[in-house]
């Protein structure tokens, strides 16, 4: 029996729910339930085929045991190594080269020194910041908000430097940035599961947080749906992410990623609405009974994949390789040697004149630019 676990903590109607859908499937040899697990043996094999992960991000003892549940063959949605090094910043610049549209953004260090840390541990950051020229650049108005947050935690909407300053004040050792606000007709979250479908759903920020699921009917521009949909694929594929929400703000008919490394993205019937509830449940359920059909092949296309397989490193192998590719540099060293003649020589050695002059030009144009040294 392949079992599926649903790992969470506050929500209350998806995980039951997800539970029950998968169980009504009635998959042979599947089975779904709430994860039970406590003290954990390393590189122990986990009870589960597949872990839907909704809190880990909250509580670390889960996510370390997540990772060791993955190595040892578990499928976790989502991955646990990929979700504890992301970040909302690093999400902006993957975007912008994507070709995803995003709004402009800085990142801006911590108001107050992070625990255990001094005066002395900034030492290579420059102090005052360039202020003025950061708000050139992003503009106002604009939102001061985590660089690693969610929930609608701890964001500001400012309109001024006084304002910035007044938020920044409150973000204690929070690493946070600054994005220009985009004046949005149009705002879109997106479920997007297993990396190939995708809900969009309208949404509004500006509403209280249980009614800004938009559900009443709604009509837009031709194409900007299409866009919205190829847009969400783009990111979660190159994130690598099983299930997360992505959020536009379409101002202009140009559809903005906002906001979209939400692994545990919210799925309560009061908020989603019955119809969302009913898709998100249905499309993670045939997610996680697919995935047990792989259970046991450890994470593929990880750059530390060989540690999670279990795998010893093939030395002698690696070895007789080795020595593969040093004979043959060797033999071909020995070719162009027997080929050099005083010609090369002279090629070669007008190369290195021109290579000089090259650095010294450079470094003559960099002594130019560089201002004058403050005493």
């Amino acid at each position: 029996m392949k079992k599926i676990g649903v790992l969470f903590g506050q929500e209350n109607t998806f995980p039951g729910a997800l539970v029950e859908r998968i169980n009504a499937m009635e998959v042979d040899g599947v089975r779904a339930e709430f994860v039970q697990v406590g003290g954990v043996e390393m590189a122990k094999p986990c009870p589960y085929a597949v872990i839907v992960d909704r809190i880990s991000h909250d509580v670390p003892f889960y996510r370390s045991y997540l990772k060791n549940a993955a190595m040892t063959g578990t499928a976790v949605i989502n991955n646990p190594f990929w979700w504890s090094a992301d970040d909302k910043f690093f999400n902006y610049a993957l975007a912008e080269k994507l070709g995803v549209a995003v709004p402009k953004t800085v990142l801006i260090p911590s108001k107050q020194f992070p625990p255990m840390t001094t005066a002395q541990s900034f030492r290579n950051l420059e102090f005052p910041l360039k202020w003025d020229e950061i708000f050139a650049y992003v503009g106002f108005d604009a939102f001061l908000k985590p660089h690693d947050g969610g929930g609608w935690r701890d964001v500001y909407h400012v309109h001024n430097p006084e304002e910035f300053f007044a938020a920044y004040d409150q973000t204690r050792d929070l690493v946070m940035t600054l994005q220009a606000a985009v004046k949005f007709k149009e705002y879109f979250r997106c479920y997007v599961v297993g990396q190939e479908e995708v809900k969009i759903m309208a949404y509004d920020p500006r509403r209280p947080h249980e009614h800004r699921y938009v559900l009443e009917p709604q009509t837009y521009p031709a194409g900007l749906l299409e866009r919205v949909e190829r847009d969400a694929l783009t990111l979660c594929r190159a994130l690598g992410y099983d299930l997360n929400t992505v959020e536009f703000a379409v101002e202009d008919g140009v559809p903005y990623a906002i906001d979209f490394m939400n692994p545990a993205p919210d799925a309560d019937r009061h908020s989603v609405g019955e119809e969302n509830f009913k898709w998100i449940v249905d499309r993670v359920a045939k997610l996680a009974v697919k995935k047990a059909a792989t259970a046991g092949i450890p994470m593929q296309g990880l750059r530390w994949s060989g540690f999670l397989s279990g795998e010893p490193m093939k030395t002698e192998a690696k070895k007789a390789e080795a020595k593969k590719v040093e004979a043959k540099a060797h033999t071909g060293a020995e070719m162009k040697n027997e080929e050099r003649n005083e010609t090369g020589k002279v090629k070669a050695h007008e190369e290195d004149l021109r290579s000089q002059n090259v650095k010294a030009a450079r470094a003559a144009v960099m002594r130019a630019e560089l201002p004058p040294r403050k005493r």
